[in-house]
């Protein structure tokens, strides 16, 4: 999988797993991840499916539509990319936070809906429930930040409650940030995820 990895400050720093939206790129989330953390090691990532040009980590059916089938086969190679990354780059396996926008965000839903150990937290940005009908893993030790655009017209208020509800019966610990706007990110997102992140890793 195409990817970047830029070294953190120390080899024990957290892993940021950048996961861009639709049409992005492996470089798209650098900046924001590094206006979140100054320390963290960054592996950011590009989806290696193409939609009419442009770069997804999944197929869709259409607009909102997830192909399900694919987007659990490409969550297990995102698994096994990770698991393959660490021991190339030598970070901390269990010290992965995933930073998704979008379609990113929904492929980082999708591990934690799939793996309990995946990922140690996530920081997910107006992302959609990936899949409906699936028995969570136990995620008491996850920490999950999602924004979310009150004037969304992707992710209604309606689907973000629901998968605020879903990974909080996995005793995932959530927090829920709510914009006024709509499938944009904007900087008020990054900066609550930025506190966010402090409150809970930087202890």
């Amino acid at each position: 999988m195409k990817h970047i990895f830029e070294r953190g400050k120390s080899k024990n720093s957290p892993t940021f797993l950048l996961l861009h939206g639709t049409g992005g790129n492996e470089k798209d989330l650098l900046g924001i991840g590094r206006m979140i953390s100054e320390d963290a090691h960054l592996l950011g990532l590009r989806g290696n499916i193409i939609e009419h040009g442009m770069p997804r980590f999944f197929k869709r059916l259409a607009e909102g539509v997830l192909d399900e089938e694919d987007l659990i086969f490409r969550t297990k190679e995102l698994n096994q990319f990770l698991d393959e990354s660490a021991e190339k780059y030598g970070f901390n396996r269990q010290n992965v936070i995933a930073v998704g926008y979008s379609n990113g965000a929904n492929i980082a839903a999708s591990l934690l809906f799939h793996y309990q150990n995946a990922l140690r937290g996530a920081i997910l940005f107006h992302p959609m429930v990936p899949l409906r009908g699936k028995t969570l893993p136990d995620l008491q030790e996850t920490s999950i930040f999602i924004g979310a655009g009150k004037n969304d017209p992707l992710c209604s208020l309606d689907e973000t409650e629901e998968l605020n509800q879903m990974i909080s019966g996995a005793k995932a610990d959530v927090s829920l940030f709510w914009g006024d706007q709509g499938h944009q990110l904007t900087r008020d997102e990054v900066m609550e995820a930025k506190s966010w992140y402090k409150e809970k890793f930087m202890k």
